[in-house]
């Protein structure tokens, strides 16, 4: 590459944070005011808005066009209320954990970078790593659940038009696996991004993205109900003899981690914490105040698809709302949603993924810290200016690879396991109890010393009891519905 100490070609090449510390130089500003924080580390720029931004981007994902069947399984009266009730205590748990940046005083306390860094400050043995295998074992399932819906939006592309041209009654059956090998591809490009600092344009990008698809949605609904000139659907929901008792409690229950699945971020709420600038105010202020607008906007987008949805096509609402093809036109319209839903899980894959490559780069690291293969940086210039100083990107070799091989093996079990619905009910149930409920809470009563049978203990313990059993239901939903598809599949065979 005529690279030489730096040097390329005759050039001198540096990382962008070398030419800005140049930059203070001149200015006169001091490094330590000027371009580090108080632990050390450059400086962070995050604010309410990108904090919103990343979780918008991991929250409103594919999930949201879910809902419209989720709701069918529960009725005009129940799902609603579950919605509404599993806003609440994302909110509550949200903040409880978010007071956990921090231990000790939330201004000045030791940071904790990781979600895994705060329960090692405040719990202890087994909890811990109860904590990380859960944490990225559904960072794992995230990014399978992901690669599913972006083909499956792709998918939909290729069949809105084949429908537009053929016609309806064609059954223009394609495989699914081209557009989960397309979608690996580019995630092996977006991966090699270093860290979450480096990824809230992306974040902005996708956040827009999901207003997009989910306002298209939302419009379709709306015409759909005035084409039936009234609203579809019941009280208690799909009705038995549609289906047997059994399949209605089994796809109740799958409803809920569905419900749940669209709510869940807690996993990497602290990395997203991570990335807000230095108090005042502090942190976790920041972060309460950005999960009350992400959940807001998030609660409202949800209410108007998932009951849009419902509306429009009652019982037989599509489980998802863009690729189920309860409409076939305006066939360019859901092109361009169904292309902002995989735009979107680009970023929102990453997003979730960020932390589980960061853990296991620093974990290398500390194993292997005179290995040139996990700790060397190759200068990559990508600018000069025309004083010959250039800005260069650092690839690691390492990352290079480890990141190259996470996408592709995600990628694979994808193709193993294309059944929406069910996996996301099931990485919902699964993901739910412990990282969103059980350790905020545990870490909250430590971090404020709340004493054992006190009353707000009590009720903490209640909530958290109250979450196991949802989680425990809505996972045995979610397995049976998984069984059922394992009779008819073939694996890199089946076709939609």
């Amino acid at each position: 590459m005529g690279e030489i100490n730096g040097v390329v070609a005759g050039k001198q090449c540096y990382p962008a944070a070398a030419m800005e510390m140049e930059v203070s130089a001149e200015l006169g500003h001091t490094a330590g005011s000027k371009l580090y924080d108080d632990d050390g580390r450059l400086k962070r720029t995050g604010t309410m808005w990108t904090a919103s931004a990343h979780i918008i981007t991991a929250v409103i994902g594919s999930g949201v066009l879910s809902l419209g069947w989720a709701i069918a399984q529960l009725g005009w009266v129940a799902g609603p209320a579950v919605m509404l009730l599993f806003s609440i205590l994302t909110y509550y748990t949200s903040a409880l954990l978010a007071d956990c940046y921090r231990s000790g005083d939330e201004s000045t306390g030791k940071r904790n970078y990781t979600y895994m860094d705060a329960v090692n400050a405040n719990l202890s043995g087994i909890k811990v790593q109860v904590c990380g295998f859960l944490q990225y074992a559904n960072i794992v399932g995230v990014a399978i659940g992901y690669t599913i819906a972006a083909s499956i939006s792709m998918l939909a592309i290729k069949r809105a038009n084949c429908f537009h041209v053929k016609g309806h009654g064609d059954p223009c059956n394609i495989s699914s696996t081209p557009y989960m090998i397309i979608f690996g591809v580019v995630e092996i490009f977006f991966s090699q991004i270093p860290d979450f600092d480096q990824i809230s344009w992306l974040s902005m990008l996708a956040a827009v993205m999901s207003f997009t698809y989910s306002t298209i949605g939302l419009g379709l609904g709306i015409v759909q109900v005035v084409a039936n000139k009234g609203v579809q659907g019941s009280l208690t929901g799909i009705s038995i003899g549609v289906v047997t008792p059994i399949d209605k409690v089994w796809r109740s229950l799958q409803a809920f981690g569905d419900i749940a699945f669209a709510y869940s971020y807690s996993l990497i709420l602290i990395e997203i914490q991570d990335t807000i600038r230095a108090p005042p105010p502090s942190e976790a202020k920041v972060m309460r105040r950005a999960t009350v607008v992400s959940v807001a906007v998030t609660t409202l987008f949800y209410m108007l698809c998932g009951c849009m949805g419902y509306a429009a096509f009652g019982d037989n609402a599509p489980g998802n709302l863009l690729t189920g093809f309860g409409f076939y036109e305006p066939f360019w319209l859901l092109d361009i949603a169904n292309a902002a839903i995989v735009i979107h899980l680009i970023g929102a894959y990453q997003v979730y993924c960020q932390p589980l490559f960061a853990f296991v780069e620093k974990w290398a690291q500390q194993r292997w810290s005179k290995s040139w293969y996990i700790t060397k940086d190759i200068d990559v210039p990508l600018s000069f200016s025309s004083s010959g100083a250039g800005r260069c990107y650092k690839v690691n070799l390492f990352r290079l690879t480890w990141r190259s091989a996470f996408v592709v093996v995600t990628t694979v079990v994808s193709m193993l396991l294309p059944f929406f619905n069910d996996v996301v009910g099931l990485l919902g149930a699964l993901g739910f109890w412990p990282l969103t409920v059980y350790f905020p809470v545990e870490m909250y009563i430590v971090q404020k010393r709340i004493p054992k049978w006190s009353t707000r203990w009590v009720c903490l313990q209640l909530l958290s009891l109250a979450c196991l059993i949802i989680t425990v239901a809505s996972a045995t939903g979610s397995v049976a519905g998984i069984m059922s598809d394992l009779k008819v599949y073939k694996p890199f065979a089946t076709a939609y």
